[in-house]
């Protein structure tokens, strides 16, 4: 769990630095950083998409995804969660978006085969070289994040903790269903959330990406059944 906590603490610290800037940034040049933070988003989103190798689970992965999140209403449970957040945040009736920056900052950290496969690796074998370079990266973008979106990427340090801690913790027993093709597939599903957050970073949409956060979980489990399908019924 070395490499975990190491990432929280640098995700924490990196989003400190970045409030601290974030003060000082007029709102004209606030606005001009959330669009380029938007562009890179969306170039991070697309180049991630790349890893799948099978559209037809990306969209299946998608549809089932929306269809659960929507019925479970997920983004109304973090946007009442981070109302009462925001409640304690105001400053001269202005509301910071903790909903936004939380859930902006966890797909981005959370989301990658760096996450998947150095929490796999620090809970098989100890070694938490991969989470801690991972860590290494995400200070700067905590610090980046968090002078344009605030308060909010602090709190994706516990997402971190209960993400990446649970990989860790049950390793043992996810290896075997988490292959190189279901990391991928799992990865692409999730850099497509990452596309969304850019437009809506850029003020293009307003769509309610945490809704569409269980296809990151669906996407391996279909890759899994195609699999055993075609191990139980070759060609």
């Amino acid at each position: 769990m070395i490499g975990v906590l190491v990432n929280v603490i640098t995700v924490a610290i990196g989003a400190c630095i970045g409030m601290l800037f974030k003060k000082g940034i007029p709102e004209r040049v606030s606005k001009a950083v959330m669009t380029g933070l938007g562009v890179c988003t969306l170039y991070i989103g697309i180049s991630g998409s790349l890893c799948g190798d099978n559209i037809l689970i990306l969209i299946a992965s998608v549809v089932l995804g929306v269809i659960v999140g929507t019925l479970l209403d997920i983004d109304g449970a973090v946007n009442r969660l981070a109302q009462k957040v925001e409640d304690k945040f105001r400053k001269g009736g202005k509301e910071v978006s903790i909903a936004e920056g939380m859930v902006t900052a966890t797909l981005l950290f959370c989301v990658g085969a760096m996450t998947v496969t150095g929490s796999i690796q620090a809970g098989l074998t100890g070694d938490n070289s991969i989470l801690i370079t991972k860590a290494t990266l995400d200070l700067v973008a905590a610090m980046m994040l968090a002078s344009s979106l605030g308060v909010g990427v602090l709190f994706s340090a516990v997402s971190i903790l209960v993400f990446q801690g649970g990989l860790v913790l049950l390793s043992g027993l996810i290896a075997p269903y988490l292959s190189d093709g279901a990391i991928n597939e799992m990865t692409c599903a999730g850099s497509v959330l990452i596309m969304m957050i850019g437009t809506n970073l850029m003020g293009i949409t307003k769509i309610k990406v945490a809704d569409f956060m269980p296809a990151i979980l669906f996407a391996p489990i279909i890759y899994n059944l195609i699999t055993l399908a075609q191990t139980l019924f070759p060609g």
